[in-house]
């Protein structure tokens, strides 16, 4: 196959969460790499790079669409754990954790019994086989030089890094590498994580097996027998990439394909998107106290709906709908993201959590397994609720934004209940008040997280005043993590990294 070069006038554009993550998605590119090929590469090298958001213990979703117009979704996501297992073995055994945001505490469970079956591994071997142009071991490259070099953690890192304390050193193997030499690591460190790079370099001649099938796998098995984990050979051995059509969503003329059920992100998104278009947003002025009502008003009637087992407009059926959207009217008087568009026309949007981490490592392999297992908001009906084998829904949503046709830009987000928020704001400034990524991105944002607006610094005193009467408030010193990290992927170069989780963008405008 021959492989194509880019010119300083072509048209590319990669953000992502951190500076060595976008550099490794660029320098696929350069070398004749396309945007999936690049998306994997910025995805392992995320895991050095980000430490405290990214890890090949958890799982994620990549929404793909090629030059010639075809999508499709890759679901890599966590299945639930205990094939196997007797029923009364499927008890979870958690360890509550206290994360104190700037703004307000929240409670994540880790431990072994947190842990649900990885997809991450098998997912980017999987879209590199089907859409990537390049080598397995080109593209691993850049990971492998940070593994074994080191990544110099930043001022975002180390603050996200200082939130997941008590996380990252809950085990032997997160202290050895977290906190070497008895200091925790932060801003100004160099992070090595050599296991890693072993594990990385060994992958284009193994593949996927010994992660889910081999030694490893029987590794990690026993752990989970000896700690209480739920997690089975069974569960590793038949863990599949499931490619899934996107959900559309029209919205004032502009098309989004987001993430389809069963996650519950993208139809969340889409019935906010639909309670929004019924009002005309751009007539109110960005900012203005009706802007802001009518954003309040559409998190919460979205919530409510939530609450009630709704979670798109095609759920609500138009009578439904139609009574959602006249509340609306009255009333309004962690994770990380990779966006990849490529000179020759393909686009990838790739979210990938590994929750908080349940502080447990795949031995050997300086590997955090993931949480999701006890993460409540993928969990709304009870822990443990569903049977081994499910895929568990999710709150991400990997999006392309396209207009007649046409690709515009690559988007998602991380932040875990604020996602959809995040991303309806992004969304609603580029269409409704014609922002420009980096404007969009920049804007302050609320959320309503089911008992007062979150609200980041930005929005004018008489539009709060106004706010306050109705919900209320609480205001943040500063923009935060919490409110997300949308990074943004635009097809004519320009973009933009979200400077809430130290996002960066690289691009070239034709």
């Amino acid at each position: 196959m021959e492989y194509l070069t880019y010119p300083a006038s072509a048209r590319a554009s990669v953000a992502g969460g951190h500076p060595q993550t976008v550099a490794a998605a660029w320098t696929i590119l350069q070398a004749g790499g396309n945007a999936f090929d690049a998306a994997i590469a910025a995805g392992f090298a995320a895991v050095m790079a980000e430490p405290a958001l990214a890890s090949l213990g958890g799982g994620g979703f990549l929404l793909a669409r090629t030059q010639q117009g075809w999508a499709a979704l890759f679901d890599f996501f966590v299945d639930t754990p205990g094939r196997g297992l007797h029923a009364g073995r499927l008890e979870p055994h958690f360890l509550p954790v206290t994360v104190q945001f700037p703004g307000c505490d929240q409670v994540f469970n880790v431990g072994l019994g947190s842990v649900a079956v990885p997809g991450v591994v098998r997912g980017y071997l999987h879209i590199h086989q089907r859409l990537g142009h390049l080598p397995l071991s080109e593209v691993l490259a850049p990971a492998i030089r940070l593994a074994r070099d080191g990544v110099t953690i930043n001022a975002k890192q180390g603050y996200f890094l200082a939130l997941l304390t008590p996380i990252m050193t809950l085990s032997e193997s997160g202290r050895a590498l977290f906190q070497p030499n008895g200091r925790y690591l932060g801003e100004g460190d160099s992070y090595c994580n050599p296991e890693l790079a072993a594990f990385l370099e060994a992958l284009p001649a193994d593949g996927d097996r010994a992660f889910y099938e081999g030694d490893l796998a029987r590794r990690m098995v026993q752990q989970m027998q000896d700690g209480g984990g739920l997690l089975t050979a069974a569960d590793l051995a038949t863990y599949r990439v499931i490619e899934r059509e996107p959900l559309p969503v029209d919205y004032r003329g502009y098309r989004l394909l987001t993430n389809p059920p069963p996650s519950f992100g993208g139809s969340l998104l889409a019935l906010s998107l639909r309670l929004l278009e019924a009002q005309p947003a751009a007539e109110l002025g960005f900012g203005s106290p009706a802007h802001l009502a009518l954003l309040a008003a559409v998190m919460q009637e979205t919530d409510r709906r939530r609450a009630e087992g709704y979670l798109s407009p095609t759920d609500l059926g138009q009578p439904g709908l139609t009574e959602s959207m006249a509340r609306v009217r009255t009333a309004s008087g962690g994770t990380t993201q990779i966006s990849v568009c490529d000179a020759e026309g393909n686009a990838a949007s790739m979210t990938i959590s590994n929750g908080e981490g349940s502080g447990c490592f795949a031995p050997g392999t300086g590997i955090m397994l993931n949480n999701m297992m006890g993460e409540d908001d993928l969990h709304p009906e009870g822990f443990h609720v569903s049977p081994p084998g499910m895929r568990v829904a999710s709150m991400m949503a990997p999006s392309l934004l396209l207009s007649s046709g046409q690709l515009r830009l690559a988007l998602g987000s991380g932040g875990s209940k604020r996602i959809r928020t995040a991303l309806l704001q992004l969304i609603s400034n580029t269409v409704d008040f014609a922002m420009n990524p980096q404007a969009a991105v920049a804007a302050p944002r609320l959320h309503w997280d089911g008992e007062r607006l979150q609200v980041e610094p930005g929005f004018d005193e008489p539009a709060l005043t106004a706010l306050a009467e109705r919900w209320p408030l609480n205001r943040w010193p500063a923009p935060d993590v919490y409110f997300g990290g949308v990074h943004v992927a635009a097809a004519d170069g320009d973009g933009a990294g979200d400077p809430r989780r130290g996002g960066a963008h690289s691009g070239t405008e034709g």
